[in-house]
């Protein structure tokens, strides 16, 4: 069972192989995670993912949660599930020590949730969210809330919610109309409605810590008058224990498409005038204290695509493997054979064998560069690193969440009309992946920060560091016997996306800026395809040089299996991707000279 969630011989080559996870443990910060330590922490969250978690994920789907007098109730299995993840300390496995967590190292946790996703994202995602609130109230909380709150929430006794988005403020936070005013004791009493949140009320924690953007009183409008506040289900009283019931209610749970096992909850704040909360940080920089968690938040979506997309691979191929139709092409044999050698079948499985790997080799990437800087002493290492995360962060989320939109699609097409019904599981994955392509700002507005700030962030150097990294990686393969011809061609698309990245700068520091945003989401597209380019590439010329001393059948197969990911990926794909550069060189401006009119429909 544990294969149908994740891949572990990929999982260890990209920790082991390609990123040599276990150098970190030279450092002082890491030195308790060396090799055996992260293969034992790997097989126990496939472990728990396999025993504990993916049970529910199918009574999550069709039981789901219920929406009862203002609360929400979760299946009973969830309750035995977070129970087990409690006893098994996974609510702050890379969070610093100091603060209740177990200081792993990012790549190795995201790596170990990599199961954990897979195996239930609905549920999970209530774990997950008590990281990126515990993040804010490390960073920006006073020592009294770090002692209120931290221990409760990294040991799973409490949980959070992050209460942003309302009925008229979506994706734009800056004209919320949530306000808070100033109490003589220093706290405040908000009211206001938020929708659409995620784990709004559950009964699976004593409490429930909401985070929750507002206004207070008298503050400027717009973005710079926002700011964050702390909110509990239930009132705390000094000594910590728990006290009253607090003013914030869910007022309803939506009924949604997938994701059956995360209630999204309307919630409402001081119906009564007794919604208590404390400020978390400065006043008036809600919006920029929030968005430090939310790149890791970003991230985190990105991963949840990944470990789908790997699921409904896995089950293709087991499917594929072990289904029998047809006979074999250009032969007289009329004996049926299983699917996976249907040419079409091998077609779709390949396009989701290229992108699993290349996007969790990705997003394993991006947690390094974050251990890197975490232990880096140089001060100009550390803003490198960072500049590799902040420009790829745009990427893990919007460009894989598509992918796995995409993948989950394949996987449900190569089981036919089987894949359709609720008795075969790819159908669930369907459902479920999509809201990932909508979460945390949709990709399009992904697509906007990648082209419109991030390529213009330090004059260019996000980008520019970016591609010194991917240069390295072409200039060692070209070295390489059999994988220096796809290097060249990585190449070629490297230069390109070079001239289209000075065509779109140029454009938007022009009077055509709106020439250069219509083409944000097709920049993201093939930034995204020169980054699986560059991955694939990568993993491709560690297995060129593993081939060569290694003598098992079955560690051959897995490393040749690589360089056939990287060459498909690059003759099938990159001529396509170069193709869509020179769309957006062209920059047709057709969809913006269209009157609404001329759309129909009037």
């Amino acid at each position: 069972m544990a294969q149908v969630i994740s891949d572990r011989r990929d999982i260890d080559f990209v920790l082991h192989e390609q990123l040599e996870v276990a150098n970190l443990s030279q450092h002082q910060l890491y030195e308790d995670f060396d090799k055996e330590m992260v293969d034992l922490i790997i097989s126990t969250a496939r472990d728990m993912a396999v025993r504990e978690i993916f049970p529910t994920l199918k009574i999550g789907d069709e039981i789901g949660c219920k929406y009862e007098n203002n609360h929400v109730i979760t299946p009973n299995e969830f309750k035995r599930a977070w129970q087990a993840l409690k006893e098994g300390d996974w609510f702050a496995i890379d969070r610093p020590r100091e603060f209740g967590g177990q200081g792993m190292p990012a790549t190795v946790a995201t790596a170990a949730r990599n199961y954990m996703v897979g195996a239930n994202m609905g549920l999970m995602f209530l774990v997950l969210l008590i990281h990126g609130p515990g993040m804010l109230i490390e960073m920006f909380g006073s020592e009294h809330q770090r002692k209120l709150y931290l221990e409760k929430l990294y040991s799973g006794e409490w949980a959070c919610s992050l209460m942003m988005t309302e009925p008229d403020s979506g994706s734009d936070l800056s004209h919320l109309k949530t306000t808070a005013t100033r109490n003589s004791d220093g706290t405040f009493s908000l009211t206001g409605n938020k929708i659409f949140i995620t784990y709004g009320d559950q009964d699976l924690t004593d409490n429930i810590i909401h985070v929750v953007l507002g206004r207070i009183k008298g503050a400027p409008s717009g973005a710079r008058g926002v700011s964050l506040f702390l909110v509990p289900k239930i009132r705390i009283n000094s000594d910590g224990s728990l006290g009253e019931r607090n003013d914030v209610y869910c007022t309803g749970i939506e009924k949604k498409m997938g994701q059956h096992s995360a209630p999204s909850c309307a919630m409402t704040m001081g119906g009564r005038g007794e919604c208590i909360g404390t400020l978390l940080g400065p006043e008036n920089k809600g919006l920029s204290s929030l968005f430090v968690m939310l790149n890791h938040f970003r991230q985190i979506i990105g991963m949840q695509g990944m470990s789908m997309a790997c699921s409904a691979y896995l089950y293709a191929l087991e499917h594929a493997r072990n289904r029998f139709q047809g006979s074999r092409l250009g032969t007289k044999d009329p004996s049926p054979i299983s699917i996976i050698n249907h040419p079409d079948i091998r077609r779709m499985l390949m396009i989701m064998k290229m992108y699993t790997e290349g996007t969790r080799s990705l997003l394993y990437y991006i947690a390094n560069c974050e251990d890197k800087k975490a232990v880096s002493k140089s001060s100009e290492e550390k803003e490198k690193f960072q500049n590799l995360v902040d420009f790829l962060i745009p990427v893990a989320k919007s460009y894989v969440t598509d992918r796995a939109v995409e993948i989950c699609n394949l996987g449900m097409q190569i089981f036919g009309g089987y894949g359709y019904i609720k008795d075969y599981p790819v159908e669930q994955l369907v459902r479920d992946v999509k809201i990932l392509t909508i979460y945390e700002g949709t990709n399009g507005i992904h697509a906007i920060d990648l082209m419109g700030r991030k390529l213009m962030l330090k004059g260019g150097r996000l980008f520019r560091d970016f591609m010194s990294e991917v240069w390295r990686t072409v200039d060692t393969a070209k070295e390489i016997a059999g994988i220096d011809v796809f290097a060249q061609k990585v190449r070629n698309a490297v230069e390109k996306l070079e001239a289209v990245v000075s065509h779109l700068v140029n454009t938007a520091k022009g009077p055509d800026i709106e020439h250069a945003y219509l083409y944000a989401s097709p920049f993201m597209d093939v930034t995204g395809d020169v980054i699986m380019a560059w991955m694939l590439l990568w993993r491709a010329t560690v297995a060129s040089r593993k081939l060569m001393e290694e003598e098992n059948i079955l560690d051959q197969a897995f490393y040749r299996g690589q360089i056939e990911s990287a060459e498909n990926f690059i003759r099938t794909v990159l001529p396509t991707t170069l193709a869509r550069m020179g769309i957006i060189m062209d920059a047709c401006t057709a969809a913006l000279t269209i009157s609404d009119e001329a759309f129909g429909c009037k």
